[in-house]
């Protein structure tokens, strides 16, 4: 269709194609059309257009973003949506109309457990001008400001927050009928209580879900289509899907999306929450699946959610009591009964995917599995925006940097953030109230903001949810922290943190990014902070293990707890993982007897099919630590493994004297100290050693003067170099240079045939004997 020419019903109007408004324009209450849509009505941005589906509501006409300009849609949230009584992808019919003033207005919460007191003002200043239809749901937003608008109609977005969340009211009643608009003169009156809405938006709908947008495009394939137009099935002779499964980590929005679903679709929505479906009786608990089942196929179109699958459907091998076989077998009849069901799709979420019954994952039952994954860096920003949607935000909060600060984080980390942010700005404002007042001052709410500071120190408190098992800290410890390791810096840098940060150049040469690292030089110098320096830059999360952490008496259980912290890497990805001490973790193999190598030589199986296995490690970087690399099993020396071997040695004199520097930071020093002096007094002395030698020289500087030292002099350092000494000798040296042409050469070369003959003779041999 041509821009011109939007197709007109009548004189006056046009049938444009509904589509999703963009996160940040949610609860706005504007409508985005075309270019040819202004033209073919007669209007100007900031106009009042009506907009008629199964019923009519009226919205703030904007221009559509110049990539939309070309299509006849109309862009409108999911209240909107709800107003008109239509869905995406179906068509409205757009007019030009007048909105009177109103001389009241009631608006009550949509939300049954919510209770609003306060003034009427703010309220009648977020909803200035703005057109309002009686049985409408409207919302309050925040401060964030409507892109692409015009000066003189951007006034109408720019009321101060209502509160520091969106609430979602409904109109109950205008006076005059019809679409109104509130001016200085109108009376506004606001509910305490709940009234019931007309159908579930004003709780959630798919504006309440973000980073999932081909997620929503498959389930509404799969579920939308099928409820609403069965007839394209039976044209084509197919039974319509059943069912979906989404299975993810917890916290994704599985429920959520689910909730969602049913309230865009015309479709009664039952849940199944697993645990509520157990009985005491025998057949209870399948009576009452089949209750809910038969009242969903009579109420149809219908959803049936069962949350928690893994519950109620766990694998019949795995569990003894007969209640529970019995409700899986009924569950199998129900999803896969006689009746051909056209209208009841049947949902299920769960985090437990393999804990479910094998026989309800296939098609005919659950069709299609939908992983719902942890958002990426779009998609926490559109949460963020979500989350944010009603908050005052103060003028330096930037979405899009924290969202690229929160790897890992799924919706409902990102939610606790927001939460914390927020009491973080009310702590602030504490000491302004007055505790034994009923109210909190306007002047108070006015000012009330939630700064760039807030999230910062919301961000120390929360963490990924799937890291909380592992409780590692983000590092604190950057590049400016470390000294005299540039060569080991540069490659860390190369490999880990430009990948990481920078994918996409890897991807445009066609070359894969390296999958580990391994550091190994003389004790002290420096290898962990290194990792936990890269982990910082590369704005990625940590997890950090010992190998006495990861090596445990059961049989099994390492090579378990291996596989796990790799999939929760995965999970929180990017991600640095980190094994310090790895030569005790990975001995190479058949090097002695008895049972522990044969422990050992599993665990190192493991860490070879995880860093080089079917599964990719994508975004995942492997840092280990050693100063006994020849300890190491070869075959995890390999390109594809640890790719780079990376030498951490004592610093040189620039390096010791930068070292100094970073550690004299904070201490006095008297101006007879000469750093450079006393870099030069310390050949091969480590990072620990310099440290300890500046620790030291404090200790001396307390002693000669008490507590009330206030300087380290020239003569404390002289004393404390007397009482120290280098980790690394000159031999120690000489091995570590011997180490590094041959290290490599040990990846490549063949285990010899006669090694593996001769465990077969020593193992016939027992058996003879024995």
């Amino acid at each position: 269709m041509a821009d011109a020419d939007v197709a007109e019903v009548e004189e006056g109007t046009v049938r444009l194609q509904v589509a999703a408004a963009r996160q940040e324009e949610s609860g706005r209450g504007v409508a985005r059309l075309p270019r040819s849509a202004f033209q073919a009505l007669g209007i100007t941005e900031g106009d009042i257009v009506e907009i008629e589906g199964k019923r009519s509501t009226a919205a703030v006409a904007l221009l559509a973003a110049s990539e939309d300009d070309a299509l006849d849609v109309i862009r409108l949230d999911g209240l909107q949506r709800g107003n008109a009584d239509t869905s995406s992808g179906e068509h409205v019919v757009v007019r030009r109309t007048e909105s009177r003033p109103a001389t009241r207005v009631v608006f009550a919460p949509a939300q049954r457990e919510m209770r609003l007191q306060g003034p009427t003002e703010a309220l009648k200043r977020v909803f200035f001008e703005k057109p309002l239809v009686a049985g409408d749901l409207v919302a309050t937003h925040g401060q964030q400001p409507v892109q692409n608008v015009p000066p003189e109609v951007r006034r109408m977005f720019n009321a101060p927050a209502y509160a520091l969340t969106q609430i979602r009211l409904q109109v109950i009643s205008t006076q005059p009928k019809g679409i109104v608009h509130i001016d200085e003169n109108t009376e506004v009156e606001l509910r305490a209580e709940f009234e019931e809405p007309r159908d579930g938006r004003g709780i959630i709908n798919y504006d309440d879900v973000g980073g999932m947008d081909e997620t929503i495009k498959q389930l509404r394939e799969m579920v939308e289509l099928p409820l609403r137009y069965p007839e394209l099935f039976t044209r084509l002779g197919v039974d319509p899907p059943k069912g979906v499964l989404l299975h993810g980590p917890p916290g994704t929005g599985k429920t959520r999306l689910a909730q969602a679903v049913a309230n865009e679709s015309d479709a009664e929505f039952f849940t199944i929450n697993g645990p509520e479906i157990m009985g005491s009786a025998y057949g209870e608990s399948e009576k009452r699946l089949r209750e809910v089942f038969e009242e969903a196929e009579r109420a149809q179109p219908a959803i049936v959610f069962i949350d928690e699958i893994d519950s109620i459907a766990p694998k019949r091998q795995n569990v003894s009591g007969e209640a529970e076989k019995r409700l899986v077998a009924q569950l199998l009849t129900l999803m896969d009964g006689l009746q051909s069901r056209t209208n009841l799709v049947v949902i299920a979420a769960t985090n437990r995917p393999d804990a479910i019954d094998e026989a309800l994952r296939r098609p005919g039952r659950f069709d299609r599995e939908i992983i719902i994954g942890v958002p990426d860096e779009n998609g926490r920003r559109e949460i963020l925006a979500i989350h944010t949607r009603g908050m005052p935000l103060g003028e330096g909060v930037d979405l899009k940097e924290l969202a690229r600060s929160t790897h890992g984080f799924v919706g409902a980390d990102l939610a606790a953030l927001t939460r914390e942010a927020a009491i973080e700005a009310v702590r602030r404002i504490m000491p302004k109230l007055d505790l034994d007042a009923r109210e909190i001052p306007a002047q108070v709410l006015e000012e009330l903001q939630v700064e760039k500071n807030d999230f910062r120190e919301a961000l120390k408190r929360v963490q990924p949810s799937a890291m909380r098992e592992v409780m590692v800290q983000a590092p604190t410890v950057g590049w400016a922290d470390i000294g005299g390791l540039d060569e080991a810096e540069e490659k860390l840098r190369e490999g880990v943190e430009l990948p990481l940060k920078n994918p996409q150049a890897f991807d445009r040469l066609g070359i894969r990014p390296a999958k580990g690292f391994l550091l190994y030089g003389p004790p002290g110098t420096g290898k962990t902070l290194l990792a936990k320096a890269v982990a910082k830059e590369a704005e990625a999360n940590f997890i950090s293990m010992k190998s006495s952490d990861l090596l445990s008496k059961w049989y099994g259980e390492s090579e378990q707890q291996i596989s796990r912290m790799f999939a929760r890497a995965r999970q929180v990805a990017p991600c640095v993982v980190f094994i310090d001490e790895i030569d005790s973790l990975v001995p190479a193999r058949g090097s002695g007897g008895g049972t522990e190598p044969q422990v050992t030589a599993r665990v190192v199986n493991t860490i070879l099919a995880e860093m080089d296995g079917m599964e990719e490690l994508n975004s995942i970087v492997v840092i280990g630590a050693t100063n006994r690399p020849t300890l190491v099993d070869p075959a995890l020396l390999r390109p594809g493994r640890f790719d780079e071997l990376v030498y951490v040695g004592a610093p040189n004199k620039d390096g010791r004297e930068l070292i100094l520097k970073i550690h004299t930071r904070n201490m006095p020093l008297a101006g007879d100290v000469d750093l450079s002096a006393l870099a030069d007094k310390t050949p091969r002395y480590t990072g620990a050693d310099l440290e300890d030698v500046v620790r030291r020289a404090g200790l001396v500087a307390i002693r000669r003067d008490g507590t009330n030292a206030k300087e380290v002099t020239a003569q404390d350092f002289a004393e404390a170099l007397e009482d120290s000494r280098p980790t690394v000798t000159e031999q120690m040296e000489q091995e570590y240079a011997k180490m590094k042409g041959e290290l490599k050469k040990r990846a490549l070369e063949v285990r010899p045939i006669g090694f593996i003959h001769e465990g077969m003779v020593e193992s016939t041999r027992d058996r003879k004997h024995g």
